[in-house]
């Protein structure tokens, strides 16, 4: 029997699900993607169907099998990698979800959060998860759940509901409800773990009142999950590898050194710096956050991350909302049309501001408009916020850790978009470089499932596949961008607190 010569992942996003095989060169052979519905029912509101999550990463994965034509025996393990700190619960005996997904992007508990800031407890989130108390993270979202529907608290106290970010969830699907854990980089965007012993904390289970029975259990990001079950045509292969997307995108640019920095260019905009493994404690409203752990009793690697809410979604905003694009592809062209942003700024704060402001309050705002203000003058503006949210975050990061940049390596959706890249590098002053594979968030979970099977040796192996595609060097006068910046540091200071909750 042939040697399996492929390695699938199963990367379930925001907007989209979509499922990868890579070969040994960790190239992509075959992908199919699917988006999905989202829901606001409220202002401040976004929510998933959980069967929608599961549906659609179930197609994908028979998709890209079809699509490279391979059945389960080509295949050596199974990654997953998702959209972190969405919220689901479900029943244990029948698998049925007890309510809709709660997004990361949701705001519902920006109460719950103020109310626990008031009561002086910010500090204590911070020192034992690395995270402040804002409503991005699982927690919250949890305990709203637990609040809300109609005997959550009581029936999950007798262990017969199971909490889960998208991860989770997924493993409960594929192994038919045998496996319900979660990996230590999801785990820890949750404001339920203890970011130094890489266990739930008890102190803060009783915060917020979870009871520990609905909580699924801790491993490493690469290591023996489970088995596909409930998709014939991939039962029996191992599933190996899972991570937090933007855990899985560092991994997969191979910054696998202290000072080696990723930005991911999705729905959001995630910067992180490896930081080894000692947690760097910011002073700069930066998380810190696991990065992964390799194989149980392996030591816990860290990261600094700094999370822009709205990034790529700027752009889905200027086709669907606006109507000024057809093609999300078409902002390039649009933006490079005119010379400048003609004074325009653009703060797409469309669900509060993300670090290192962590303003919940603040809402989008258009600034600088005139008479002469064009289509194509917003369309450059939007672009130039998803850099300049970027560049506040990695100035903040360096000052925390005390560790130079020497490069920014860059992936997701976005980086297609030339224009882009070039005034990032413009305004870090560093070299800004797209890798010959930009699905470096599936390409993680990859590397994760088969570093634990041998598919690859190690990760020196997997950082000698790395390969530059385009560097991006500054061109544009450092003067220039210094004014620049400060212009949209004022911009970003009159969409704050706009919003008061």
């Amino acid at each position: 029997m042939s040697k399996p010569r492929y390695v699938l992942a199963l990367d379930q996003g925001t907007t989209s699900s979509r499922a990868i095989v890579f070969d040994r060169r960790g190239r992509g052979q075959a992908s199919a993607q699917q988006e999905f519905t989202q829901h606001f029912p409220q202002p401040g509101w976004v929510e998933h169907a959980p069967a929608d999550l599961w549906e659609t990463s179930r197609r994908v994965a028979l998709g890209a099998l079809g699509e490279a034509n391979v059945t389960r025996q080509d295949i050596a393990a199974l990654g997953i990698t998702n959209q972190r700190e969405t919220t689901l619960l479900w029943e244990r005996k029948s698998g049925r979800p007890v309510a809709p997904a709660i997004v990361w992007q949701d705001r519902r508990t920006a109460a719950m959060c103020a109310a626990l800031k008031r009561r002086g407890l910010e500090q204590e989130f911070r020192t034992r998860t690395g995270l402040v108390l804002d409503p991005y993270f699982s927690g919250t979202k949890l305990a709203w759940l637990l609040d809300h529907v109609p005997g959550a608290r009581r029936r999950a106290e007798r262990g017969e509901l199971a909490f889960g970010t998208v991860d989770t969830w997924l493993l409960w699907k594929l192994t038919n409800g045998r496996v319900h854990a979660t990996d230590v980089s999801n785990a820890s965007r949750t404001l339920l773990l203890n970011l130094r012993t890489g266990a739930w904390d008890e102190t803060l289970l009783r915060r917020l009142r979870i009871p520990a029975a609905v909580l699924p259990e801790v491993r490493a990001s690469s290591g023996h999950f489970g088995e596909v079950e409930s998709i014939p045509a991939l039962r029996g292969v191992p599933i190996t590898g899972v991570a937090g997307d933007q855990q899985a995108a560092l991994f997969g640019q191979a910054c696998f050194r202290p000072g080696m920095a990723k930005n991911t260019y999705g729905t959001g905009c995630f910067l992180l710096l490896h930081t080894g493994t000692k947690p760097v404690t910011s002073k700069n409203q930066l998380l810190t956050t696991i990065a992964w752990r390799l194989g149980e009793g392996g030591p816990l690697e860290y990261a600094l991350e700094g999370s822009v809410f709205i990034g790529g979604a700027v752009v889905q905003w200027l086709r669907d909302g606006l109507g000024v694009i057809e093609r999300s592809g078409d902002v390039e062209a649009l933006a490079r049309s005119v010379p400048d942003n003609g004074g325009v700024f653009l703060v797409p704060a469309f669900a509060g501001l993300g670090a290192p402001h962590w303003d919940p309050a603040a809402r989008g705002a258009i600034l600088g408009l005139t008479r002469g203000s064009t289509a194509a003058h917003i369309a450059r503006a939007a672009v130039e916020s998803i850099a300049c949210q970027s560049a506040d975050l990695l100035q903040a990061m360096e000052s925390d850790s005390k560790l130079g940049l020497r490069e920014l390596r860059v992936d997701g959706g976005a980086t297609v978009n030339n224009a882009l890249l070039q005034f990032q590098s413009d305004l870090l002053r560093v070299p800004v470089i797209r890798p010959k594979t930009t699905e470096t968030t599936a390409l993680g979970a990859a590397y994760l499932a088969g570093l634990a099977v041998g598919f690859w040796k190690d990760q020196a192996e997997i950082a000698k596949l790395w390969s530059v595609e385009k560097t991006f060097r500054p061109q544009a006068s450092k003067s220039l961008m210094s004014r620049l910046q400060a212009d949209w540091r004022r911009a970003v200071e009159r969409a704050r607190n706009w919003a008061p909750e």
